[in-house]
C-alpha cells in the first residue's frame, strides 16, 4: 500500500521490526527532520506528512522515549547503509578457531620441532593451539614427562602465545591450551626482549 507521493506503508526490507510510515500509531512523536534538527513535539499525522512531502519516510527511532522519537529518512538507503557496515564489521572480525596438535613422552627432535613451527604459525594467524600428550599403555605411569614435553612446548610458543591454564588431565591425555599474545602483550614482550639485549 503506498501513498501520493508513491512511498510505501511497508517496505519489505524492514526484517528488523522497525515502524515506519502508516505502521506508527502514536498520538504525538519528537519529530527529528532528514538533516538531523528536532522539529518538536507533532502529531504523527502531521510527521507523516511532512516525510511524505519531502519523498522520504517517517522512521520510529525511540519507542520507549516520552514522546516517542520519529526521524525522517530515506529508509531504503538507512537499511543499506546498515546492511554494508555489518558485513563490513563482520568481515574485519577474525574468527579464531582452536587447532589441535598431539604429542607423545617419546617424541623425536625433528617431528617436535615441525609442530612447535604448526603452532606457532597457528598462533600468528590469531588461532588458538590445543596441545595433547597422549600416554600409550604404561607411559601413562610417567605423567611427569608430559608435563615436560607440554612446558617445553610452551616455552617453544612464548613469542607467539601464552598458556591459558595449567595442563589438564583428561583420562590418557594432557592438554594444554596456548592462546594467541594480544597486541599488547607482544608490544612488552618486544621492549623487554630489547632491554635485555
Amino acid at each position: 500500500m503506498c501513498n501520493q507521493t508513491g512511498r510505501c506503508a511497508n517496505i519489505s526490507t524492514n526484517k528488523d521490526n522497525t515502524l515506519i510510515n502508516d505502521d506508527i500509531e502514536l498520538s504525538s512523536v519528537r519529530l527529528i527532520d532528514e538533516d538531523g534538527k528536532p522539529l518538536g513535539i507533532v502529531s504523527s499525522d502531521r510527521a507523516k506528512e511532512l516525510a511524505y512531502e519531502k519523498n522520504l519516510d517517517l522512521v520510529l527511532i525511540a519507542p520507549q522515549a516520552d514522546p516517542p522519537v520519529c526521524r525522517i529518512m530515506d529508509y531504503g538507503k538507512f537499511r543499506f547503509d546498515k546492511i554494508k557496515k555489518e558485513k563490513e564489521s563482520r568481515k574485519k572480525q577474525q574468527s579464531a578457531e582452536t587447532k589441535q596438535i598431539q604429542l607423545s613422552i617419546v617424541i623425536g627432535d625433528n617431528d617436535f620441532n615441525t609442530k612447535l613451527n604448526h603452532a606457532n604459525r597457528f598462533l600468528k594467524n590469531g588461532d588458538k593451539v590445543r596441545v595433547v600428550v597422549r600416554f600409550r599403555s604404561r607411559q601413562i605411569q610417567h605423567k611427569d614427562l608430559g608435563y615436560a614435553i607440554l612446558e617445553r612446548f610452551a616455552a617453544g610458543c612464548a613469542e607467539n602465545g601464552v598458556c591459558d591454564k595449567p595442563p589438564v588431565e583428561e583420562g590418557r591425555n594432557l592438554s594444554a591450551l596456548i592462546v594467541p599474545l594480544k597486541p599488547d602483550q607482544k608490544k612488552a614482550k618486544a621492549e623487554s626482549k630489547q632491554e635485555n639485549n
